[in-house]
């Protein structure tokens, strides 16, 4: 049949509206901030020429008015059959990664993906400060399943080469995974209340709420072994406001959580060990993790909280071919250079060098506060007396009498690193009662709300 008749005049047949890529200011949840949208049904929202330069254009308007932006991506990557003047030139699809990290950390820069996103299209959700991938849509790769078989002959779908699994689990890569799309937008809209709009502005405050669950409850929640688990957010549940704490890559680095919260109506940013995961040792991917986490909050003048419960960094050979050193010092780093409020909770362990990456004394923190089962040690107890007195209780040969030496040693190393002691010593702040922890660490961060700290006159360390 002939259809001319339900053609455009005088529109060319191989049109490209918009050249693919939409930009604009917009007002989202009475914030206003500035966007991008690929569209997949031009070119399968690759990019080109024009889709570049209002790229570009979108990004150098955010570093100008201070206001967040949204990526929202859906593209095949650079248009290759086109990349003549946009690929390799000065305002080119470069420029969008040096503009990326000219804006970060000055404003909020938040990507959700809606479909997958290939190759110089891979790289704007990494660089944003937070990622929101969709179950059985997005996916990001640097090549696509057919240019992995071609260089590799690695045969593979996009979902397990960069699906949303991979990113949460593996890479780290994505810090939100939503259920579909409405759930995306809720997420975000969740995510940018707890941000300001630029750099050296504070974080929207709210009106307060009592916590979810009662601080009363703290007190039965902590077990008085050092080694029985306890879930960390049930602690949370108890002293942030209610249904305030919003988890980001819960699935990555599982032995420490980093969540958002709000304690009184003001925006904190938590880092906690996990108990639950492998006793909250320090595994490469939690410290990591737990670095950006730090480094972001105090981009954005987000106080930070550290919960900790750690018997420090994990030992063993895997571990250090994964980056245990480098990853670890990334985290006790971005401690250290953080200059908004910072407090610290030992809730009970605080061995080895975990009091060091978890805000310890040693880390301007504005206080250091303890719970009655808090422990400040090089060590655990069992560890120490193995490490000391092996060969002693190795030449004891009657097994009681070994035994009784051996609880009796321990026992008078867990009263060398009660937390009594390191208070008496000054080492800690306060002891504070379980259930008075919430108010204790509300009026801890009123206090020392518009506290000043400074770094010495550098350009940058040399620690990423």
């Amino acid at each position: 049949p002939d259809d001319s008749a339900d053609a455009v005049p005088d529109e060319p047949a191989d049109r490209l509206p918009a050249d693919g890529l939409i930009t604009g200011a917009a007002e989202f949840e009475g914030r206003d901030v500035h966007f991008m949208a690929n569209d997949f049904t031009v070119k399968a929202g690759s990019m080109a020429a024009k889709g570049v330069e209002k790229f570009l254009r979108m990004q150098q308007r955010a570093l100008k008015t201070g206001k967040p932006v949204f990526y929202l991506m859906d593209s095949s990557g650079g248009r290759i059959d086109q990349q003549s003047g946009f690929f390799a030139n000065r305002e080119g699809i470069g420029k969008f990664y040096y503009n990326h990290s000219m804006l970060s950390g000055a404003v909020p820069q938040i990507c959700v993906l809606y479909g997958p996103c290939i190759a110089g299209a891979a790289y704007t959700p990494v660089f944003a400060d937070f990622t929101v991938m969709v179950e059985g849509m997005s996916a990001m790769a640097i090549a696509s399943p057919r240019m992995v078989r071609m260089v590799t002959g690695e045969e593979i779908e996009m979902d397990d080469l960069g699906g949303p699994r991979v990113h949460a689990e593996e890479s780290g890569s994505a810090d939100l995974v939503a259920r579909d799309e409405e759930h995306a937008r809720d997420l975000v809209a969740d995510l940018i209340s707890y941000l300001p709009d630029h750099a050296g502005e504070k974080p929207p405050e709210s009106e307060t709420k009592p916590p979810k669950l009662s601080p009363e409850g703290i007190d039965e929640l902590i077990p008085a072994s050092p080694t029985r688990p306890y879930d960390v957010r049930d602690l949370l549940d108890r002293i942030a406001d209610a249904e305030s704490v919003f988890e980001l890559k819960s699935r990555y680095g599982p032995e420490i959580v980093t969540a958002f919260c709000r304690i009184d109506g003001r925006p904190v940013g938590v880092v906690a060990n996990q108990p639950t995961e492998r006793s909250g040792a320090i595994f490469p991917d939690a410290a990591e993790k737990a670095a950006e986490f730090v480094w972001t909050c105090d981009a954005y003048e987000i106080p930070l909280l550290y919960l900790c419960d750690t018997p420090g960094f994990m030992a063993g050979s895997q571990v250090e071919r994964d980056g245990i050193l480098e990853k670890g010092k990334k985290l006790i780093y971005a401690t250290s250079s953080a200059t908004v409020p910072k407090q610290t909770v030992v809730v009970r362990k605080a061995y080895g060098a975990g009091i060091y990456a978890m805000g310890g004394p040693a880390y301007d923190p504005e206080s250091v506060i303890g719970l009655p089962s808090g422990e400040i040690g090089i060590m655990g107890p069992e560890a120490a007396i193995n490490a000391v007195y092996a060969r002693k209780l190795a030449a004891i040969d009657d097994p009681e009498e070994r035994a009784e030496t051996e609880a009796r040693l321990r026992e008078a190393y867990r009263e060398d690193i009660d937390i009594h002691r390191a208070a008496s010593e000054v080492v800690i702040d306060e002891i504070v009662p379980p259930s008075e922890l919430r108010a204790e660490v509300a009026a801890r961060f009123a206090f020392y709300a518009d506290v000043k700290k400074d770094l010495p006159e550098k350009k940058h360390g040399t620690i990423l």
